[in-house]
C-alpha cells in the first residue's frame, strides 16, 4: 500500500488554495467587527495595533500547529500535541481549557445577538431576546440540525461581499467628509492622547479572539496534498490573509469614528454597526447588523453542537459521569442532557457576563492551548535533538525542514502567547485559573472512582 495514502482511504485531494479558503470560512471575514468597541474601549483607541500584534503571536503558533500536524497528521488536536509531547495531564489540561472555549462561544454569542437584535426592535428588552436565542440555539441542537459546509461558503462569501461594500462606503466618507491631513492618518496605529501600554496589551488580548479558529485547519491533515507542507503554509496564510483583512477594517473605522471618545455601553457590542451607519446610513447600518447577527447564530449553534460532543466524550472516557453525559436520544442521535445543560449556560451566562468579560475568558483558553503548542513544538523539534532526526529521516529530502533555527519560531510563540496571556484582565485570569482547578479537581476524583477510565479524547 502506498504509504502517502491514509490508512481510512479518503483522497489527498485538497490543494494550498482549498485549505486558505477553508480557513477563512472557519475564521470568518467579519471578525473583527463583533469585538470592535470593546477593544477600542480598552486599548483607547489603537484597535489596529492590537490586531497586528496579535497576528505576529498567531503566526508564530500557526507555525508550531503546521509543524506537530506533520508529526501527528491525523490529531490536529492541542490536547493531543501537548498530551503526548509534554505530559498527559497537561494535555488534559489544554483539553478541559478548550471545553472552556466552547461553552463560552455560545454565551458571548447570544450577548451579541441580543444586542444585535435591539438595534432591530430596541423596545423588546434584553432579557427577552437573550431567552429567545438561548432556547433557538438548544432547540435547533436538540433536532441535530447543522450547517453543511457549502452553507458556510456561501455564507463567507456573502460576508466577503458586505465587507467590500461597507469598505467602499468608508472610503467615500473618508474622502469626502472626514478629510483627514497629516498626522491624522497614523493616529490609528498611535495617538498619543490615548496610548497606554498596559492598555494596549490587554487590548491585544483581546484581539486575539478575531483568529480564533485557525487551528481546525490541522484536522484536515489527511485530505490534503502533501500534508507536511501545505497544512503549514495554509495556516500561516490564513492567519496572515485574516490579519491584513481586519486591520483594513478596523483602520478605515477608526478615521471614520476616531476612537478618543469611549464608545457608550449601551453601543459598546454593537460599535461598527454604528459605524456603518455613520458612513451608509440605514441601508447600510441594517446589512451590516444582519449579516453579523446571522454569523453570530451560526457560530453559536455550532459551539454549542461542539461543547457537547466533547462533553459526551468526556462521558464516554469515565471522566464525567456517564449516566448522564454519554445519554444518547434515540431519535436524533444527539446528546440531550448535554445540549440542554449547556442552553442552561448559555442563558445563565448571557446575564452574568458581559461581551467584553466573556471575550477575555475564552482568550484565557484559547492562549492556554496556543502556549501548549509552542511548547510542544519546541520540545518535539528542539529540546528532543533524537526525536528530530528521526523525524527528519522519515521526510523525502526535498520536503525536509528548512528553518534555520528550529527551536526559534516555537519559543517566540510561546514568549509572545505567554506575554499577551498575562495581559488578560485580572477577573478573567481568576476565573481561568479556577476552572482549571475545578477540571483537576474533577480528573482526579473520576480516576479516583474509576482508575481503568480511557483519557477523554478533547477534538
Amino acid at each position: 500500500m502506498d504509504p502517502s495514502q491514509p490508512a481510512s482511504g479518503l483522497h489527498r485531494s485538497l490543494k494550498l488554495w482549498h485549505l486558505v479558503v477553508y480557513g477563512i470560512v472557519i475564521i470568518q471575514p467579519t471578525a473583527p467587527m463583533g469585538i470592535y468597541g470593546v477593544v477600542s474601549n480598552v486599548a483607547g483607541g489603537h484597535v489596529v495595533s492590537t490586531i497586528l500584534i496579535a497576528m505576529v503571536a498567531m503566526l508564530f503558533t500557526a507555525v508550531s500547529y503546521g509543524r506537530m500536524a506533520r508529526v501527528y497528521p491525523s490529531a490536529g488536536s492541542a490536547y493531543t500535541y501537548v498530551g503526548r509531547e509534554l505530559h498527559p495531564l497537561l494535555g488534559y489540561v489544554v483539553g478541559w481549557s478548550m471545553l472552556m472555549d466552547y461553552i463560552l462561544n455560545p454565551i458571548i454569542c447570544v450577548i451579541w445577538c441580543s444586542a444585535a437584535a435591539r438595534n432591530i426592535l430596541p423596545q423588546v428588552p434584553y432579557a427577552a431576546w437573550a431567552i429567545s436565542f438561548a432556547v433557538v440555539f438548544t432547540l435547533l441542537n436538540l433536532r441535530g440540525v447543522r450547517s453543511s459546509g457549502r452553507v458556510n461558503g456561501i455564507l463567507a462569501v456573502f460576508m466577503s461581499l458586505v465587507v467590500a461594500v461597507f469598505l467602499a462606503y468608508a472610503i467615500r466618507y473618508i474622502a469626502l467628509v472626514a478629510r483627514p491631513v497629516g498626522g491624522a492618518w497614523l493616529v490609528p496605529f498611535y495617538d498619543p492622547a490615548t496610548f497606554s501600554a498596559s492598555r494596549l496589551f490587554r487590548g491585544t488580548s483581546v484581539a486575539v479572539l478575531t483568529y480564533i479558529g485557525f487551528d481546525g485547519i490541522s484536522t484536515m491533515s489527511e485530505e490534503v496534498e502533501n500534508p507536511r507542507r501545505n497544512i503549514m503554509l495554509a495556516t500561516v496564510l490564513t492567519c496572515l490573509v485574516i490579519g491584513l483583512l481586519s486591520a483594513v477594517e478596523v483602520y478605515v473605522a477608526q478615521i471614520v469614528w476616531p476612537a478618543r471618545t469611549p464608545f457608550p455601553a449601551a453601543l459598546v457590542d454593537t460599535a461598527y454597526v454604528q459605524i456603518a451607519q455613520r458612513v451608509g446610513g440605514r441601508f447600510l447600518f441594517h446589512l451590516l447588523n444582519a449579516t453579523l447577527l446571522v454569523a453570530n447564530l451560526g457560530s453559536g449553534i455550532a459551539a454549542q453542537f461542539g461543547a457537547a460532543r466533547l462533553l459526551y466524550g468526556m462521558g464516554q472516557g469515565g471522566s464525567l459521569p456517564r449516566r448522564f453525559f454519554s445519554a444518547i436520544d434515540s431519535g436524533t442521535g444527539v446528546p440531550r442532557n448535554n445540549v440542554l445543560l449547556l442552553g442552561a449556560c448559555a442563558l445563565t451566562g448571557a446575564f452574568l457576563l458581559t461581551y467584553e468579560s466573556g471575550a477575555e475568558l475564552l482568550n484565557f483558553g484559547a492562549f492556554i492551548a496556543f502556549m501548549g503548542v509552542n511548547a510542544a513544538a519546541l520540545v518535539h523539534y528542539g529540546l528532543r535533538s533524537r526525536a528530530r532526526r528521526e523525524a527528519q529521516k522519515e521526510l523525502p529530502q526535498e520536503d525536509q525542514e528548512k528553518v534555520l533555527f528550529p527551536t526559534l519560531i516555537p519559543l517566540l510563540g510561546l514568549l509572545v502567547s505567554g506575554f499577551i496571556w498575562l495581559n488578560l484582565n485580572h477577573s478573567a485570569q481568576l476565573l481561568g485559573v479556577l476552572w482549571i482547578g475545578v477540571g483537576l479537581a474533577l480528573f482526579y476524583l473520576m480516576r479516583r472512582a474509576n482508575p481503568d477510565a480511557a483519557a477523554p479524547e478533547f477534538e
